[in-house]
């Protein structure tokens, strides 16, 4: 397929790691003086404000399986860096000899020490620890409103936003000085959940070629992206699993077996199989309850399954679910727990995420030492690039405002970025001659590759100004001050996500506005290559993949039958199924790609980016270029364009080409077909 040779798995450790764990020094090496304090910076939600001030929750507010991240010495981290890199590359003596949870905490988990005195600091407090993960990074434990003010000096109360009612901590929390060397922060005392990545295409029609739309369906995905070679010779992910991470059980798991049988998926490839779990912690803690169908996110768990299925037919998909609590994010326990347990899935596929200034130091740092762990565990990690462009602190706006950012659960170094394209074929004039003007028998009627562009349904893509006959997207004459875009609902933050890692560490200039003491994740090695920026920090994203709603007349179709929630009947055809677009169905796509990689090669591979960057460089018929189009959104607020001058009139922005980012969008970056 498209990796290096097959290897034979040696499970040991090596003697660098046992000496890791035994020679490495306690970082808390003083006593605890409580009036000597240290503020996590960085951890307070945006929407924290005397504006949407509620007022204090009640003492007794039970705060349940809150998750303090513990943190490594800089000379460890760096270790363990070291430790991942040498996994990956195949001419090092450890070479993929991955860990267990358990050998990953022995070897580079926080100083027992260390953990025994965080734990007797919260204890002290009245708070109940329930676990320790058996990375040895996290701890999980319970308390009340009131002891949370008492230990982290901050109070939670309750917010209204924008007719929502939410608690949140109203100041940075701290900590006693003598903890801050081992202590990343708690992971967060809030309850706001990230977004999932699905994007909904409404009014829309089925049709074949040389129509209004085409639906991409499973045998489109196979011709466009060249799997049928793979299928024909029994790479179909037989023996592999993958894991979608959500927040919410499915609607109805039938509709996964429908999508399968109406699409020819079953008859063919008959071993695929649907589960639903709620991953135990490997401690014992209950940590994970079934959350029930959770409106709206049900949707982007039957879409994850059925299209993880579609690119590996004969996989076995499990929807990892776990409930939010009152502070922590359902997806992030499932994670945690399924890498922490004995038998970790070798693929995983997150397609939920929020921008790095907004989702906080501790819940980055929280992402980044899951997916470490996870990728020395040898589990790939797939996570949707995002859909609002270069602006993923402006999900959901008409116009970005907050400058370039990107998602935290997608930049760091140790998992697949996965972006979204949307086809060239409309734009070019060339539809009918990639559309069959029939549908097969299972609803496919794409004939071969069709070219990409950056999917981007802004106002600021200067394809679609053109198509419009608009010869700028600015000022009073041009194409976002027009009442077409207005009218086609162009004036929206809505695009294939891409951009430089900019707030992972430290505190924002601003609201949700990269700056301040804000970093990226440094660039890692492998990121390389033709189109890649030298701007020493983390890109995104890795790969791409189809991934539009519509705005060129393609869209994915998927079996979603809770119609109250959005969804639709799939009682008939597939022309009056739901639809959309979205890196949400990009991330699972791929993942099921990795699966057959997996299967074909003998096991799994760990963080693959370095492989991918590698064959882009000396293998481009693997990727395409994608060299025409850009994620340019509408821009406008005085932070949002540094520096660019303001437009006049019209747009009523600054110019939107300043939170577009296009160095990712490159041969090493771009759209995948395997080769054979």
């Amino acid at each position: 397929m498209y990796m290096h040779s097959r290897y034979l798995p040696v499970l040991f450790l090596t003697c660098a790691s046992f000496l890791a764990a035994q020679s490495r020094p306690a970082l808390i090496g003083r006593g605890i003086d409580e009036s000597r304090r240290h503020s996590l910076a960085g951890n307070t939600r945006p929407e924290a404000t005397a504006r949407n001030d509620g007022g204090a929750v009640a003492d007794n507010l039970p705060m349940e399986h809150m998750i303090l991240q513990l943190a490594r010495s800089a000379s460890d981290e760096q270790a363990l860096k070291e430790h991942i890199d040498s996994l990956h590359d195949p001419a090092s003596p450890n070479y993929h000899p991955w860990m267990t949870a358990s050998e990953f905490g022995a070897a580079w988990g926080a100083a027992e020490a260390d953990r025994t005195a965080v734990t007797q600091w919260l204890e002290s407090h009245g708070f109940t620890v329930n676990s320790i993960a058996p990375g040895g990074m996290t701890i999980d434990f319970s308390g009340t409103a009131a002891q949370v003010r008492e230990a982290f000096h901050t109070e939670i109360h309750h917010l209204n936003v924008n007719g929502a009612r939410h608690i949140a901590n109203m100041s940075d929390p701290d900590i006693p000085e003598a903890l801050a060397p081992a202590v990343a922060g708690i992971v967060s005392l809030h309850d706001f959940s990230p977004r999932a990545m699905k994007r909904a295409h409404a009014d829309y029609t089925y049709t074949a070629g040389g129509s209004t739309y085409q639906a991409v369906t499973p045998g489109d995905l196979a011709v466009i992206y060249n799997l049928n070679p793979l299928f024909a010779a029994g790479v179909t992910g037989k023996g592999q699993t993958i894991a979608v991470i959500e927040d919410s059980d499915l609607y109805k798991a039938s509709d996964w077996n429908t999508f399968r049988s109406t699409f020819g998926l079953t008859k063919s490839y008959p071993l695929g199989s649907l589960t639903t779990v709620h991953p135990a912690s490997a401690s014992g803690t209950n940590n994970c309850s079934a959350p029930g169908v959770v409106a709206g996110d049900d949707g982007e768990a039957i879409l994850d399954a059925e299209w993880a299925s579609a690119a590996a037919p004969e996989a076995a998909i499990e929807v990892a679910a776990c409930a939010n609590t009152r502070t922590t994010f359902g997806g992030l326990i499932a994670l945690q727990n399924l890498v922490g347990s004995a038998t970790p899935p070798s693929i995983v596929s997150i397609s939920y995420g929020e921008c790095e200034a907004e989702n906080g130091v501790a819940s980055n740092a929280a992402f980044n030492k899951i997916y470490q762990q996870a990728v020395a565990e040898g589990v790939s990690v797939f996570v949707s690039a995002g859909d609002e462009g270069a602006a993923s602190c402006d999900a959901g706006a008409q116009g970005a405002t907050h400058g370039i950012g990107v998602s935290a659960f997608a930049s760091t170094p140790y998992n697949v970025a996965v972006g979204g394209t949307d086809f060239g074929d409309t734009v070019a004039g060339t539809n009918s001659g990639y559309w069959s003007g029939t549908n097969s028998a299972t609803f496919a009627s794409a004939q071969s590759y069709i070219p990409e562009i950056p999917w981007n349904d802004s106002c600021a893509n200067g394809l679609l100004a053109g198509y419009f006959s608009y010869s700028t997207v600015y000022g009073s004459n041009g194409f976002c001050g027009s009442s077409t875009a207005k009218n086609y609902g162009y004036l929206v933050v809505a695009a294939g996500s891409g951009g430089p890692s900019g707030c992972a560490t430290g505190t924002p200039a601003s609201t949700g506005v990269v700056g301040g003491t804000c970093k990226g994740y440094a660039k890692p090695s492998w990121q390389a290559g033709t189109g890649v920026p030298a701007d020493g920090v983390r890109d995104i994203p890795d790969v791409s993949l189809f991934a539009a709603n519509g705005v060129w007349g393609h869209y994915y179709v998927d079996c979603w039958s809770n119609i109250r929630a959005g969804g639709a009947s799939c009682a008939g055809a597939p022309s009056t199924w739901d639809g959309g677009g979205g890196t949400s169905f990009s991330a699972p796509i791929f993942a099921g790609i990795q699966a057959l990689v997996n299967q074909k090669n003998g096991g799994a591979q760990g963080n693959p980016n370095p492989v991918y960057y590698k064959l882009a460089a000396r293998r481009g018929n693997i990727f395409h270029s994608v060299t025409e189009g850009d994620n340019d959104v509408n821009c406008g607020g005085a932070t949002a364009c540094f520096g660019a001058t303001q437009s006049s009139g019209g747009g009523g922005g600054r110019r939107g080409s300043n939170v577009s980012y296009n160095g990712a969008l490159s041969t090493s970056t771009t759209s995948f077909t395997p080769a054979y």
